[in-house]
């Protein structure tokens, strides 16, 4: 006999366990996860930087929202999710302008090089800074997100494998590793696999794409001092930031991948090492460790969230890029909003929507892409 849910989340990354923890207690939530632990792939994979000049005016709006949700919780926590580190762009004038925002300013050449004394002079000509930025503790916060929502009332269900998904009367039921799950929404949270499980589940995908993106941590000559900002190439060609006495560098490349356990091409770290060997005094001398993520997109670059026009119930919560946790707890919100409201769902939760915060930010993203249509 199937277990019955209001919610059915599958994919336990940042963006379910985000929504898991938004829902708790406001109705039946379970989570199903394909591998035996929770946030594996892209969430365990991530650089731990909320930017607030990264991204579309969209994405920016949904990170001011995530950063001001979890700052809500900070107190109650035995340690802070979130510390300040500045984020510094580097490049030529006209890539620097391309790529900065409202929320990072121009700096001197004079500034960047104190703020960070390993870049060689010659290696750039301008800079912006974001002061607003900050280092974000993925692991205490996916965590956090994990025992918010088990204390709610989720079930967490892991070594699970979507293996059959269908349309059931007004609801939808699922076969997941050994479970049977019957629930009024089915979330598709399944990262790069969102695709694939649309399709599973009878659901016309939608064209997004995962793409690479690698990272290493290296031990260096010369560590970078504390309260260095994170610096990246305005040309997006890599970026690198302090992890105690070593250094995290990628090469930031974009290159298509299909849904994978994703793993570094050889080569690729090695050819960043030397390059960033002569852009700077760092002086890299090993690689401790590598590996690499996928980050899924839709083909405008902004996140998909909101019902399937064509599929009652089927609610997309995917795409979110290279943003996922700078915009995890503002998209959970308004995503736990509209399932709570049943707009297009017809029967979960119910409840009547308040013209808050999460409302504002609906209405921003409605210019763009809140329920989605075909």
């Amino acid at each position: 006999m199937s277990a019955k849910y209001d919610v059915v989340i599958v994919g336990g990354g940042i963006a379910g366990l985000s929504l898991a923890s938004a829902l708790a207690g406001k109705c039946s939530v379970a989570l199903v996860e394909a591998e035996q632990s929770l946030g594996y792939h892209t969430s365990a994979r991530s650089a731990r930087q909320l930017i607030p000049s990264y991204g579309p005016p969209v994405v920016q709006e949904l990170t001011m929202r995530t950063l001001e949700l979890i700052g809500i919780r900070e107190g109650t926590r035995p340690e802070p999710v979130l510390s300040p580190r500045r984020f510094m762009l580097i490049g030529d004038e006209e890539a620097v302008q391309q790529q900065s925002s409202g929320f990072m300013h121009r700096i001197s050449h004079a500034e960047a090089l104190k703020l960070c004394p390993a870049l060689k002079p010659e290696s750039f000509s301008a800079a912006g800074l974001d002061s607003g930025s900050f280092a974000c503790n993925a692991s205490l916060l996916l965590e956090d997100h994990r025992e918010w929502a088990v204390e709610g009332g989720v079930d967490i269900i892991t070594g699970a494998r979507v293996h059959s998904a269908q349309r059931l009367g007004s609801g939808w039921e699922l076969g997941a590793g050994q479970e049977g799950i019957q629930a009024a929404v089915v979330v598709n949270a399944a990262g790069a696999w969102a695709d694939e499980f649309a399709v599973l589940s009878g659901v016309e995908k939608l064209g997004l794409q995962p793409y690479r993106r690698t990272a290493a941590i290296v031990d260096v000559e010369h560590p970078l001092p504390q309260g260095c900002p994170m610096v990246a190439a305005a040309d997006e060609s890599f970026y690198f930031r302090r992890d105690g006495e070593q250094v995290l560098i990628s090469p930031s490349e974009h290159e298509p991948s299909g849904p994978e356990d994703a793993q570094p091409h050889p080569g690729d770290v090695e050819a960043l090492t030397a390059r960033l060997n002569t852009l700077t005094t760092l002086g890299i001398r090993g690689v401790s460790r590598a590996w690499t993520g996928l980050r899924t997109e839709a083909a405008d670059g902004i996140p998909v969230v909101g019902f399937d026009a064509e599929a009652p119930g089927f609610f997309w919560l995917a795409g979110q890029g290279g943003y996922g946790f700078q915009t995890s707890s503002g998209i959970a919100e308004l995503a736990a909003e509209l399932i709570l409201a049943g707009q297009g769902a017809g029967s979960a939760a119910g409840g009547s929507t308040a013209a808050g915060p999460a409302s504002r930010t609906a209405e921003a993203l409605a210019a763009t892409r809140w329920s989605i249509r075909r």
